[in-house]
């Protein structure tokens, strides 16, 4: 059985030397482009697919987006096995025996693991957006850890209101300052990302498939 713990586990300054971290920080690496781009091809199809539903047409897309849906879920599923050695199986609820596309169709769509499929693809961005945002977050305090070997320079944080939130470093006090600012900040973000991706994972676990013990 799979043993899932939850980031308030890691110990604060552990959390560096845990692989996990780094298993979650791929993924994270990974989630971030895929779900916006899941967004738009969902988003895509369904307005459009609704937009067409009075000719066959526009059946046709919100079908094609159904199944789509089912083969990135799959994407997903061996993603998550292979970011956290989970044993994710794929589900078994849709019968390879229908006589005929009709009823080959309607089994995906009474197969609930196409809608938990279609669910998980849906939430994905929610993981995307504070991935992006942690990812750089890390890019940062790298550059904040570096500072003594290449002040001059100024690091941004961000923007506020539109107006960049910058620190510019050009003695040596504030390059050798930046250094432990960087490593408390790196904690922050390390453990934020594990939190964010032990949400992902149970996610997953829960929509895209069935483990071995059942579960």
């Amino acid at each position: 059985m799979v043993s899932l713990r939850k980031p308030s586990a890691v110990p604060v300054v552990g959390v560096v030397a845990d692989r996990r971290t780094y298993a979650n920080l791929a993924y994270l690496l990974v989630s971030a482009p895929l779900g916006i781009a899941y967004s738009m091809l969902l988003t895509f199809g369904v307005v459009f697919g609704t937009l067409l539903s009075v000719v066959a047409v526009g059946v046709g897309v919100l079908f094609a987006t159904l199944i789509g849906s089912r083969l990135l879920a799959g994407i997903e599923r061996r993603l998550a096995n292979a970011a956290w050695s989970l044993d994710l199986r794929r589900p078994d609820d849709v019968p390879d025996d229908a006589d005929g596309l009709l009823p080959l169709a309607k089994g995906y769509v009474d197969a609930s693991s196409t809608w938990r499929g279609l669910g998980f693809l849906s939430l994905k961005v929610w993981i995307a957006v504070p991935a992006v945002f942690l990812l750089f977050g890390i890019a940062t305090v790298l550059s904040l850890v570096a500072a003594p070997v290449r002040y001059p320079y100024t690091v941004e944080f961000g923007t506020v209101n539109g107006d960049p939130v910058t620190w510019t470093i050009d003695t040596l006090p504030e390059a050798a300052l930046a250094v432990p600012v960087a490593l408390c900040g790196l904690l922050v973000v390390l453990h934020a990302s594990n939190a964010v991706a032990y949400v992902a994972r149970r996610m997953a676990i829960g929509l895209l498939g069935r483990r071995r013990d059942g579960g």
